[in-house]
């Protein structure tokens, strides 16, 4: 392998950005996967259980559609995007009923409330508590704790007493949510690694970042690559693991903001219908329900996508650990009791016999989780860790690493842009 300028580990959304932009100041970049394909978390499957219908087992969206980077890129190249506003309809429950129109127009309004306590919580003069604070303070709110599942168990994939409440604050989305049709990771597949010099199944071992002479050496099993600069992509849940091992070991600081990022999980659970009953659901149907209390299990729905015959479950933080250490008839048994409490024994008729596929991305080693959050009392952790080292030899960069679109492709993206301007300082130094 011929000695590039930058090594890039990680093929992921972040990855390719930083490699995108190397290439576009004329620097030579090599970029190295331990996997067998490009894109990370954005992976479209064809499973024989949908009979080869595309899903996204991990992201799904674009967000915050009118200032993401990869909406203009999706549009050069052709691909048709969905308004998620213009697909979805909702239906509330409160318990085994649906929601009447009081309760609809108080959930509405509960939004302003909790967003108004958080405010109230986040005075300069305030300490960082976690996203349990909003709520506690909402005590007497009917909806304050189906607000805080819908913020931190099933949008951050963390409960809501493990985050802190600034970064929550810092990473709202705002704006339109956009879904390329045939999937996003195949979109990512198909169009962002063009042109690029990507080595798959190539996992990097070690990193020497500080030697005498300058640049960095990068192990692997097939040898070693020696460069002016390296750029790590990998999430937090790999760097915390000690899948790379670094010479010299990073700075405590560094190996402190990695380890106040850990990983959350959210894990979909897909039911495939065998009637031909739709629960009186139309297409691109959301379920929600009320929350009696923080920390109670609860799992959003979206109903027949695209006119499908399957539902799709997520659930996220503490319960989907355990779901996912339970195994998945435990997921799929969840999953039936949450739609049995809304619709009755219509759920077991409809889906007796039907297809199941669960997402298992805490078992993936090269990932371990879903996205990052930050712990309460740490949120300068994502700019910390995405701070070149060495005169920016050697920077981190991903989804966990960019203060305002964590968790999102476009965050990674960008935050692999910026560590490429890191890099460039060690190449031109």
């Amino acid at each position: 392998m011929t000695n590039p300028d930058v090594v890039v580990i990680g093929a992921g959304l972040a990855g390719l950005g930083a490699a995108t932009a190397l290439r576009q100041a004329g620097v030579r970049a090599v970029v190295l996967e331990a996997a067998g394909r490009i894109g990370g978390r954005a992976h479209t499957v064809h499973p024989p259980e949908l009979d080869g219908a595309w899903f996204d087992l991990g992201a799904i969206w674009f967000h915050n559609a009118e200032a993401n980077p990869l909406v203009p890129l999706a549009e050069a190249a052709g691909a048709t995007l969905l308004r998620s506003d213009r697909l979805r309809q909702e239906r509330v429950f409160v318990g085994s009923r649906p929601a009447t129109d009081a309760e609809l127009e108080d959930y509405a309004a509960a939004w302003d409330r909790y967003a108004a306590a958080a405010e109230a919580l986040l005075a300069p003069d305030q300490a960082d508590p976690p996203l349990s604070a909003v709520a506690q303070r909402l005590a007497d709110d009917p909806w304050a704790r189906t607000i805080e599942t819908w913020e931190g168990p099933v949008i951050c994939a963390v409960d809501a007493d493990r985050f802190s409440l600034r970064d929550w604050h810092r990473n709202q989305l705002s704006g339109s949510n956009l879904l390329p049709e045939g999937g996003i990771g195949a979109f990512v597949a198909r169009h962002l690694g063009a042109g690029l010099d990507i080595r798959l199944h190539t996992p990097v071992t070690r990193i020497a970042w500080d030697r005498a002479g300058g640049g960095v050496a990068v192990e692997t099993p097939v040898g070693t690559v020696q460069a002016r600069a390296a750029i790590v992509t990998v999430s937090t849940g790999v760097l915390a693991a000690g899948a790379i091992g670094f010479d010299p070991a990073l700075p405590g600081t560094v190996a402190e903001d990695i380890a106040a990022l850990p990983m959350g999980l959210a894990v979909k659970v897909v039911l495939r219908a065998t009637g031909t009953d739709r629960l009186d659901l139309p297409g691109h149907c959301s379920l929600d329900h009320q929350v009696g209390r923080s920390g109670e299990k609860f799992m959003a729905f979206q109903c027949w996508p695209f006119g499908r015959d399957y539902v799709q479950g997520w659930i996220g933080g503490s319960p989907a650990w355990e779901l996912a250490r339970a195994g998945e008839a435990a997921a799929v048994d969840f999953a039936l009791g949450e739609l049995r409490r809304m619709f009755g024994g219509r759920v077991d008729r409809l889906f007796a016999g039907g297809a199941r596929l669960v997402s298992h991305w805490d078992a993936d080693p090269l990932i371990r989780g879903a996205y990052s959050y930050v712990v309460p009392g740490r949120a300068d952790a994502r700019a910390r860790l995405g701070a070149p080292l060495a005169g920016g030899r050697l920077s981190f960069a991903g989804e966990a690493c960019h203060d305002g679109l964590a968790g999102t492709l476009a965050g990674a993206w960008l935050s692999g842009q910026a560590a490429a301007g890191h890099a460039l300082l060690a190449v031109r130094a």
